[in-house]
């Protein structure tokens, strides 16, 4: 028979050179010390998506899911917002999704759940044909909201969980 006993005790390490958080627990398994790493933090940031327009990330790695902010529509190289209405929008803040998950080393077929902003809920027929497009098969769990106003009055904004 096997002797499990956990302890309450969690230990955090930040390493600097990482720039990750580690979380280990320790335990005792037939008598003897153990520890598991079950956690990490790693911030994600490409040049190929727009930078935080706050003091948030772009994404976030912990434990083997990729939380990524909600992108609008800016251009990465000139943080401009993109000319035209919602459909050139969510299509740019989808490609900027896009770069954020390549960066963490995933891709929207790995995209668990994401949630969709609109400025009108008018433009939602015209936003779920360009989502569409990226997420062919098996698509994540979605919500959609009307909000309203979005950062720098923009029209659209996604965000997702994704698996790496």
């Amino acid at each position: 028979m096997c002797n499990l006993s956990l302890t309450n005790i969690r230990v955090n390490i930040f390493d600097e050179d990482s720039n990750k958080f580690f979380t280990y627990f320790p335990y005792t398994f037939n008598n003897q010390k153990r520890s598991i790493m079950i956690m990490e933090k790693k911030i994600i940031y490409t040049e190929k998506a727009p930078r935080a327009i706050g003091p948030y990330s772009q994404a976030v790695v912990y434990n083997g899911t990729v939380y990524c902010s909600g992108q609008i529509a800016l251009l990465p190289e000139s943080m401009e917002i993109v000319n035209g209405g919602i459909e050139e929008q969510a299509r740019q803040v989808m490609k900027n999704l896009e770069q954020v998950l390549i960066a963490a080393e995933t891709s929207f077929k790995n995209v668990l759940k994401c949630t969709i902003f609109l400025q009108d809920m008018n433009d939602f027929p015209a936003v779920n044909e360009i989502y569409g497009e990226f997420f062919e098969d098996n698509p994540p769990s979605r919500e959609t909201v009307a909000v309203k106003e979005l950062p720098k009055s923009v029209l659209i904004e996604v965000s997702c969980v994704a698996a790496c």
